[in-house]
This record gives structure tokens, C-alpha cells and sequence, in this order.
């Protein structure tokens, strides 16, 4: 197997391949850090590349390797963690060059269990400045460009994540999604982003900040990548605010699970904010047609989802505020937010409404098992399209594009992205699953159903498939 092939080959493979002793954690550790060196100047999706830690860590593990066959599922596969999430030791910025020397002394709850996984961290992505901007572009940093057209944005807040495992620059990444964050990359790259339900990934050791609307989530090239990934996230650590139930079985298992005939809704307009361009809309109608032709019951329909814009933007713009961070040092959309944000009061009130409103949306689904939609409204922006606009107009813009994302987020319930195409600009097209609460599984089983009936793996972006690579 050629070193490109190496790359892109899914996580679980690699897995696979190490357990067969056929290539080494120390090895697949350099193809992707050679690929990172090559590559990621153009791509800015590494904030902090990690290589002497990797390599020390590779050849650790290559040494144990020789020893032991009693291995966790991804020992000595490369993953990145999105530079939201504290690694101790190393960095940690939220995409302000102002925390460059911000160093934690303690890991994120969600990297502790990719630690325990046996995966490689490689480094930390890029993330737009606390997460507040589905592209990413953080001021004092380089931006995010989309593998499939560097003119384009990989989406946000998870873009350098999204950007880095499009283009073979690690195996597997870890995300978030508070309103969009996780699904909109992947839609924007081609991969399969999962936004999990409510309480099913730990927030630890801090805690959360946002009222539950963001979960730490999968990006991966494949719908067994990601179900296994969110495998290794969830799971329930004490004191945590809400929580469930592992899942039984493992939500890799639930990919070789044939779904039963499903009642699935679809719509390509979001009520209050508009209606989807050609190319997502035509996702959307091409997916609910394999999805009736693979014997679900397919009805066009959807809730309206008035009642909880209002209350969302609010509890939304004030995670800034919550940051601790001195407004003089955010970047001009991100301070608007902060300034905005009301007393206590007002915040608790969005938050009684948005639960409100939550109510009537999930009670929708008990009649739907499982909602398709547009993750976006159209297709990615060019990088530094919005850069010109005053805050007002960019947050006119942002509700105008992410409009499908944050109504999952407010309910806490389960969304799954799946690329299906590619636009007029090369630029690949997802649809999102939204399902049940708690109902991850079902999500996942129908996921691998359409990615058996219409393979996307296939596909690479030619800019990391060069001759010399």
C-alpha cells in the first residue's frame, strides 16, 4: 500500500492493519506528519503541530507492540483534537493568538478517553475564535481553506479538523458542534460528522458552558469511523450535569444492523429563515428517493422552528461572555457577541423558552423517526467573503446559511452528516439525519444503509493526491 493510500485508509483499518503487525504505529505517525508538512501551509488546518510528541509516542507504542496483543480498539491511530479542548501541556488558544501561551495542566475529558482508545495525537486544529463562526479564520492566524478548493472555507467551528481529515492529515478528528459546528464541516468536506444527543459526551472536568446545546462529536471518512469514535467519547463521568446510558450494543455494532421500514420526514425549508439553494435542496430530494427506494416510508414535512430562534441566538451569543476572556482582546463579530449579551436574567429566559419550544419540536418525532434535512442552506463561502462585513451583517449572513443545524442543538437531540455529492464548484454537498432523542443507533444504521447504496470513500480531493506525495 502506497503512503497515500495509507492515509486516506479508514481508522479502523489502520486499527487493523497495526493488530497485523503489517505497518507500524511509528510508520503511519510519519506518512501523516510528512503529509502535514507538505500540505498544511496551504491548508491552515493545524493550529499546533505535535510532531516530537507523536514520534515519541509512535515509537513507544511500535515498542510495545512487539510484546502484546492486549491492545484498546485504535492503539497507535493518528487523530487530532480541535483546539477548544484543553491537552495538557500543549497550547490551547480557541483561535485568539493571544492565548498562544495558554497551557493547560489537565486534559479535556473527551481527549483522556482518546488517550485511553491507544490513538496518536498529532496536534490541534483550527477552530474559529471560540467556536462562535462556522468558518474558520481566526484573526492572527492563517485560515482554513477547503481540501476540495483552497479558494473555499471547510465550514466551522470545526474546519481545521474537517480541512485536516479530508485531506489525509490524520485518520480520524475529534470536533464540536454547538450549533452547527461539527456537521457543517463535514458537510463542507465530505466526511461524516455526528452530533451526538444531550448528556451523551461528557463535558468534564469543567463542565458546560451553554446550556447543552454544544456536544463534543466524531469527524471521520466513514459512518463505521465515526460510530466507533463516538464509541470512545461517550459514556457518563461523575458529576456530570445529564447523562445516558451506554449504548447496548456498541454504536459500531449498530452500522452492521439492518434498519426496520422507517417513517421518514424530509423538508429543504427551514421555517423561519428560507428555503435551501439547488444544490442542497437536490441533496436533500436525492437522498429521501434512495431512502424509499431502500423501503422507508418517505413524507415531505417538518416543524416549524420559529419559536426557537430567538431564544437559541441568545443563549448562543453568550457563551463570549462566559469565556472569562477581556473583550478588548476577541476579534471585532466575536466582541459584538459578547457586548450583546444580556443580564442573568435575560439568559435564563431564552433558556426557559428554548426548552418550550424544544417540546413541541421533539414531539414531532413521535410520529418521524428520523428527519432529513440540509446541513446548510447553500453552498460553502469563499474564504474571507463575509471578512468585509460589519458584525450585524455577518450575523445576518451566519442565521442565513447554518438556519437546519441549531434546532438539534436546542432540543439535544442526535443529527448525522453524509456527504452526497458535489456542487457546481467541486465542492462536495451533505444532508443531515435528525432522529430521536437517545437514538444515535437508528441514525447509524440507516447512514450505513445509504453509504452501502451510494459509496462516497472513493473520493479524494486531487490537491493531496499529487504525483508527489
Amino acid at each position: 500500500m502506497n503512503q497515500v493510500d495509507l492515509a486516506f485508509t479508514p481508522a479502523i483499518e489502520q486499527a487493523k492493519l497495526i493488530r497485523r503487525r503489517e505497518v507500524s504505529p511509528l510508520e503511519l505517525v510519519q506518512v501523516y506528519l510528512e503529509r502535514i508538512q507538505q500540505l498544511n501551509p496551504h491548508l491552515g488546518s493545524y493550529f499546533t503541530v505535535l510532531a516530537e510528541q507523536a514520534l515519541t509516542d509512535a515509537k513507544a507504542k511500535t515498542e510495545i507492540l512487539a510484546s502484546t496483543s492486549e491492545l484498546p480498539p485504535f492503539f497507535g491511530v493518528p487523530i487530532s483534537i480541535k483546539d477548544l479542548n484543553p491537552l495538557a501541556g500543549v497550547p490551547c488558544t480557541f483561535g485568539n493568538p493571544a492565548l498562544l501561551n495558554n497551557i493547560p495542566n489537565y486534559d479535556d475529558g473527551v481527549v483522556a478517553r482518546i488517550k485511553n482508545a491507544g490513538f496518536i495525537i498529532l496536534g490541534k486544529t483550527a477552530t474559529s475564535e471560540l467556536g462562535a463562526c462556522p468558518y474558520t479564520e481566526p484573526r492572527g492566524f492563517p485560515p482554513a481553506r477547503n481540501p476540495w478548493n483552497l479558494e473555499y472555507t471547510p465550514g466551522g467551528s470545526s474546519g481545521g479538523a474537517a480541512a485536516a481529515v479530508a485531506a489525509g492529515l490524520c485518520a480520524i478528528a475529534q470536533g464540536s458542534d454547538g450549533g452547527g459546528s461539527v456537521r457543517g464541516p463535514a458537510a463542507c468536506c465530505g466526511l461524516v460528522g455526528i452530533k451526538p444527543s444531550r448528556g451523551r459526551v461528557t463535558h468534564a472536568p469543567v463542565g458546560d458552558r451553554m446550556n447543552g446545546i454544544a456536544m463534543n462529536g466524531p469527524l471521520g471518512r466513514t459512518v463505521a469511523d465515526a460510530a466507533a469514535l463516538l464509541d470512545v467519547l461517550s459514556g457518563y463521568v461523575t458529576g456530570d450535569p445529564y447523562w445516558l446510558p451506554d449504548p447496548e450494543p456498541s454504536f459500531l455494532a449498530a452500522t452492521e444492523v439492518k434498519p426496520e421500514r422507517l417513517r421518514i420526514a424530509y423538508s429543504t425549508k427551514i421555517l423561519p429563515i428560507g428555503e435551501a439553494d439547488t444544490n442542497c435542496k437536490q441533496g436533500v430530494l436525492q437522498t429521501v428517493e434512495l431512502l424509499e427506494q431502500l423501503g422507508h416510508v418517505v413524507e415531505e414535512k417538518c416543524p416549524d422552528f420559529s419559536g426557537i430562534v430567538e431564544p437559541f441566538q441568545i443563549v448562543w451569543q453568550a457563551a463570549p461572555a462566559s469565556s472569562g476572556l477581556p473583550p478588548e482582546i476577541l476579534q471585532p463579530f466575536t466582541r459584538w457577541l459578547f457586548e450583546r449579551s444580556g443580564s442573568a436574567g435575560e439568559y435564563l429566559q431564552a433558556v426557559y423558552q428554548m426548552q418550550a419550544a424544544s417540546r413541541q419540536i421533539v414531539a414531532f418525532f413521535d410520529t418521524v423517526d428520523i428527519l432529513v434535512l440540509p446541513v446548510y442552506l447553500h453552498s460553502p463561502i469563499r474564504v474571507g467573503e463575509w471578512a468585509e462585513l460589519s458584525p450585524e451583517e455577518t450575523f445576518q449572513k451566519i442565521i442565513g446559511w447554518v438556519a437546519p443545524c441549531p434546532p438539534a442543538n436546542a432540543t439535544g437531540q442526535p443529527a448525522i452528516a453524509l456527504p452526497v455529492g458535489f456542487d457546481s464548484n467541486g465542492l462536495p454537498i451533505g444532508v443531515q439525519l435528525i432522529g430521536r432523542p437517545a437514538a444515535e443507533a437508528t441514525l447509524i444504521s440507516v447512514a450505513a444503509q445509504l453509504e452501502v447504496a451510494k459509496p462516497w470513500i472513493q473520493h479524494r480531493p486531487s490537491l493531496t493526491v499529487t504525483s508527489d506525495q
